[in-house]
């Protein structure tokens, strides 16, 4: 089970970052006066009560941003949302309902998932039977707090992991909806004409897709069922992405959201390259959100006759783009050419092991012994006459794996240290070609990374 996630949404202005900073217990997400300071989400890991989970912090719903980034806010809020486990509805105890909080509470009453109203700005205990107006939002239980006055810090973490959805039961859900659920979604993925509608034909025996020599031609996400091997698979199609700067109007650029969407509902990403053409800014745009997401990925190289033709070798291939993308070293590299139905079973093969992969849970005793022998083979080096120590490793979740360690200082682990405890951890554990998300805490549990 992946870490749950909480969402932290409301219109500008209301204290979201505030209560973020509060709640994690240091400076992570940036506060200011001026509407629509936090733009992109800001993400912090959380402990309490035995449970991890994720703060996530948006910008303000509904604002009018002076660099004209409205659009981008939207799509980061859209994201947040969709993915949360909870949502943290802010509102501002002293400015009362104002026509935008309706506005967000009639967003938030579409999305099937627990809500909590946090009333912001409750410096006073004399407000408080004021508060109960904001029930008319109807959207969930309510909240006081104030994080000038320090109120209600404790009592809204607990209400927080009461509204979580408790693990065990969510894995059991998922055991009885198996039979009904696909072995795994795949979303395809890459830019412009690079044979993805042909990919998707060959894997459904059907003509459900527009297979076009005009670049461009699926304009929206497709989710397309077949079977192999009498199991059940589901393949997002999703448009062809371009430069953003040259979009030409709405139906491009919200290609590019689908896109982006597509990476985040699936399982395994299979990104695609065109074998005959060099890697574009596209392709380094989309490879970016399969890294944000922690998505396990392959890379497809399509068209590989015309690589062939044009006497590439796969080794130059696989180099280029390694070499390319650095930081996912690890992402394994399939050659197929779609329209003859060349290696798609294996392709397919591979994806179901990637994703049985990020799946894995190692025991705690497996885990901190790899990580006591790489600290023993390179243990990291002096900062200031101290040397990072790791006391204490666990996995707290899958999908991807995610591993908790226990330290003296986070500051003391560099990136390079930090890059070789990976690659020794995928050598020695079974998550040899899926990314894994890894947090240094420190004693105190507020130093984090």
């Amino acid at each position: 089970m992946s870490i749950p996630k909480v969402a932290i949404v409301g219109r500008p202005n209301v204290g979201k970052s505030s209560i973020m900073n509060w709640q994690a217990g240091k400076f992570v997400s940036v506060v200011d006066a001026t509407a629509g300071v936090t733009r992109d989400r800001v993400e912090y890991l959380m402990h309490h009560r035995n449970r991890y989970f994720e703060l996530v912090d948006t910008g303000g719903i509904g604002i009018v941003d002076s660099d004209d980034l409205s659009e981008d806010i939207e799509i980061q809020i859209d994201f947040a949302l969709h993915e949360a486990d909870l949502i943290l509805f802010v509102v501002d105890a002293q400015q009362g309902i104002t026509p935008l909080d309706k506005v967000v509470a009639e967003r938030l009453r579409k999305i099937d998932v627990p809500k909590l109203i946090v009333v912001n700005k409750c410096d006073s205990p004399k407000s408080d039977p004021d508060m109960y107006q904001f029930h008319r939002l109807a959207t969930g239980p309510l909240i006081q707090t104030s994080v000038k006055g320090n109120r209600h810090r404790q009592e809204l973490m607990d209400q927080l992991i009461e509204l979580l959805p408790d693990p065990e039961s969510d894995e059991a859900d998922q055991g009885t909806k198996a039979s009904e659920q696909p072995e795994l979604k795949l979303a395809i993925v890459g830019r412009r004409n690079v044979g993805k509608s042909t990919f998707i034909n060959s894997l459904a025996d059907t003509d459900r897709m527009i297979v076009s020599e005009i670049a461009g031609t699926t304009r929206d996400s497709v989710d397309i069922r077949f079977e192999l091997d009498e199991k059940t698979f589901v393949a997002i199609d999703t448009p062809g992405v371009r430069k953003k700067k040259s979009l030409a109007n709405d139906i491009e650029f919200y290609g590019l959201v689908r896109a982006q969407k597509s990476i985040r509902r699936a399982d395994v990403v299979m990104m695609f390259f065109d074998a005959s053409d060099k890697i574009s800014r596209v392709d380094k745009q989309l490879v970016d959100e399969i890294l944000k997401g922690d998505k396990p990925c392959i890379f497809v190289v399509n068209k590989w006759d015309l690589g062939l033709d044009k006497e590439m070798t796969s080794e130059k291939w696989a180099e280029y783009l390694f070499s390319t993308f650095s930081m996912l070293r690890h992402v394994p590299v399939a050659f197929i050419t779609a329209k003859d139905s060349r290696n798609i079973k294996q392709l397919i093969n591979l994806a179901q092991t990637i994703h049985k992969q990020s799946r894995t849970r190692v025991s705690t005793g497996q885990l901190n012994r790899v990580v006591s022998e790489a600290y023993k083979a390179n243990p990291p080096r002096y900062k200031n006459n101290r040397r990072g120590k790791i006391f204490y490793s666990t996995q707290v979740a899958t999908e991807p794996p995610t591993i908790v360690m226990k330290c003296n200082e986070p500051k003391l682990f560099d990136k390079n240290w930090k890059r070789f405890l990976l690659g020794y951890m995928r050598e020695q554990l079974p998550f040899k070609e899926v990314p894994i998300r890894l947090y240094f805490r420190g004693k105190g549990g507020k130093d984090e990374e």
